[in-house]
């Protein structure tokens, strides 16, 4: 792996081009700095969701998520290189059963509301896909292992089961539900019309 940060402001990048791990220079627009910006967004989002009240199950989850995601801009970081093992897909697999279990069958399309933790959850969820695209973006042009465009994919819908458990929880005891769409089609076809 490259050089630990030891000064945050190197001039380096003042000509629009940054370092990767393996010591060779990209421009800031390439495809590899966008998946790692979209990666390192992710991550952040999920450290303001974790400022939040939430189950104690959910929030190790999320703190091992920020773990691998910052594996994952470390192994965007290194063409070549893996960080991100399989097992941390088959972790959010799991993740995702857990969660998904006790959570009521969805008849409707939920809107990505509710309380505060729930809607930061959708941001993530968004923020996710986004990388994902990145990610996928990136693999069309050069090679890319399996697990990161995995992940990402299986993370986006973890944070969709998650924002969905965290409507739920309350600290006061009481139970809250998700936000439903008002479909206009299906409000008529429950009228007859």
């Amino acid at each position: 792996m490259g050089q630990r940060l030891t000064q945050i402001a190197t001039r380096t990048g003042d000509g629009g081009t940054t370092g990767l791990g393996d010591n060779s220079r990209v421009s800031k627009n390439s495809l590899r700095v966008h998946a790692m910006g979209e990666v390192d967004e992710l991550n952040s989002h999920i450290g303001v969701l974790l400022c939040e009240a939430m189950p104690e199950n959910v929030r190790s989850v999320l703190v091992e998520v920020q773990h691998q995601l910052f594996n994952l801009g470390g192994e965007l970081s290194i063409p070549g290189f893996e960080l991100l093992k399989p097992e941390a897909v088959i972790a959010l697999d799991q993740a995702l059963a857990q969660h998904n279990e006790n959570l009521p069958q969805l008849q409707e399309f939920i809107l990505p509301a509710g309380n505060r933790a729930a809607s930061l959850s959708h941001v993530c969820r968004t923020v996710a896909r986004r990388a994902e695209r990145a990610v996928v973006a990136l693999g069309n042009e050069e090679a890319l292992k399996e697990a990161p465009r995995q992940y990402l994919n299986r993370l986006s819908d973890l944070m969709f089961v998650l924002a969905r458990v965290l409507n739920r929880y309350r600290t006061d005891g009481t139970v809250g539900d998700d936000v439903y769409w008002k479909s206009e089609r299906l409000a008529r076809a429950d009228q007859g019309v």
